[in-house]
């Protein structure tokens, strides 16, 4: 081996083989504090990496962000008026979108999409399987089926490729969701929906701020759809969010989540309930709440993707760790998770659950992430009921469960591993403490496995 040619791979492999003498005449690369990597792993009884807390989450500051929320309480109006009104307004024009309508939460903000933009018995939605429940649960409730559409597991969103092969006569739109605040590929989404006239929701639930050739997810499709519960990164405990550059559709929306009745120019001649409608209108505090989270948003998503760009160049060199990739057209992403896969194979077929504890115990909060919750007992449970029996065929409801096999969902699955996004709030060395985790968990794997 030519000592100026030593790779980060063969160091490892040296280090892990006990040869690091072998190597040491060479030049060593630069991985983070050693020391912290030496030793006996603490699941083992040894010193952790760290032992010092991450940045909690949601963040408050209550001398700059209680006097808007108790101005509200203190007000006695509660319910749906110009705080929320003027969230829309701010959230749109952060966003680049004409307009905005708040929810009650992401969930309701996807019904009412799907809704105005009729959905219903008898449609089928193309959607992927690795996604929050909601994202599928929305397609039932409406009276669709959802038809799944696998993952590419390099991006961890939903794969273009496998797409048009599902499409059938019944097909009538795509919901595409930038799953952990990572951009779906939204050039061929809208190109193959394009093609077979099909309508574009966007569940940009957790993709506040992320963005597709310098255009805002939840932009790019007919609606975008955004959730703001406690864990995302623009929270206010529950709220959701519609938006949208269409005046008609977008008083169709409004309408809809205020019990039906008439709203904006299209329906100034109308009077009475018009439609069929529901209630999920957002409270006054929860829109006060909002706007004091949103004037730190656009300084922390910056520091999430920095430190998500240096994390990955920390730990992309490590065998058996696998760092998501983006799409060529992604120019930011919002990172609401920080995703990677573990390869057993290189961990001398160390389990995943292992390897998570093992981290967990060195200090840094880790999951498995998403399991493959469309083999979860709700989907056949939902097929087999009375309704849907009703509103469809056995050869439709057979299709529909032939359409749920999606392999590559089922490896991602076993391999994924989670970083929430407050660890990405914290700083360049705790950065290095993560990858140095994981680097000292990679060479002592003979002794957990």
């Amino acid at each position: 081996m030519n000592k100026n040619d030593l790779t980060r791979r063969q160091f490892l492999t040296a280090v892990s083989a006990g040869s690091l003498a072998a190597v040491a005449s060479g030049p060593i690369p630069a991985y983070g504090n050693r020391s912290k990597r030496a030793g006996k792993l603490a699941i083992l009884g040894g010193q952790p990496v760290r032992t010092k807390a991450f940045p909690g989450w949601p963040i408050w500051d209550k001398n700059k962000d209680e006097e808007r929320v108790l101005s509200v309480l203190r007000s006695g109006v509660w319910s749906r008026a110009k705080v929320v009104a003027e969230f829309e307004k701010k959230y749109a024009e952060l966003m680049g979108a004409k307009r905005c309508l708040a929810t009650t939460n992401g969930t309701n903000a996807l019904l009412t999409a799907l809704h105005v933009l009729g959905i219903g018995v008898g449609d089928e939605v193309l959607v992927g399987p690795y996604t929050f429940i909601a994202s599928i649960d929305v397609i039932f409730l409406s009276g669709a089926l959802p038809i799944m559409v696998d993952t590419d597991c390099e991006t961890f969103q939903v794969n273009p490729d496998k797409m048009e092969e599902k499409i059938t006569e019944n097909t009538k739109a795509i919901l595409p969701v930038h799953i952990l605040g990572l951009p779906a590929n939204m050039d061929r989404i809208n190109a193959i929906a394009k093609k077979h006239n099909l309508i574009v929701v966007e569940d940009a639930c957790q993709a506040w701020l992320a963005e597709w050739r310098g255009k805002k997810c939840g932009t790019l499709g007919d609606l975008g759809c955004f959730s703001f519960q406690n864990s995302k990164n623009l929270p206010c405990g529950e709220g959701g969010a519609i938006l949208g550059d269409d005046d008609e559709i977008m008083d169709r929306c409004y309408s809809y989540h205020n019990f039906g009745r008439p709203y904006g120019e299209t329906m100034l001649t109308l009077s009475g309930y018009v439609r069929l409608g529901t209630k999920c209108r957002m409270a006054e505090y929860q829109a006060a709440i909002l706007l004091a989270q949103m004037k730190r948003l656009e300084e922390q998503t910056k520091r999430r993707t920095e430190n998500a760009n240096y994390l990955t160049s920390r730990i992309e060199g490590i065998p058996g760790i696998v760092p998501h990739k983006l799409y060529e057209g992604v120019t930011r992403a919002a990172y609401h998770l920080y995703p990677f896969r573990y390869r057993k194979e290189d961990f001398n077929g160390l389990s995943r659950g292992k390897f998570l504890s093992a981290l967990k115990a060195e200090g840094i909060p880790c999951s498995g992430g998403y399991g493959p919750i469309n083999k979860d007992p709700y989907f056949e449970r939902t097929l087999r009921s009375q309704n849907f029996r009703k509103m469809y065929s056995r050869k439709r409801l057979n299709r529909c469960r032939r359409q749920n096999h999606c392999p590559d969902n089922d490896q991602l699955c076993k391999e994924a591993v989670w970083f929430s996004q407050n660890l990405l709030l914290a700083g360049k060395s705790d950065m290095n403490d993560i990858a140095d985790a994981i680097l000292k968990v990679y060479e002592n794997r003979g002794k957990l496995a």
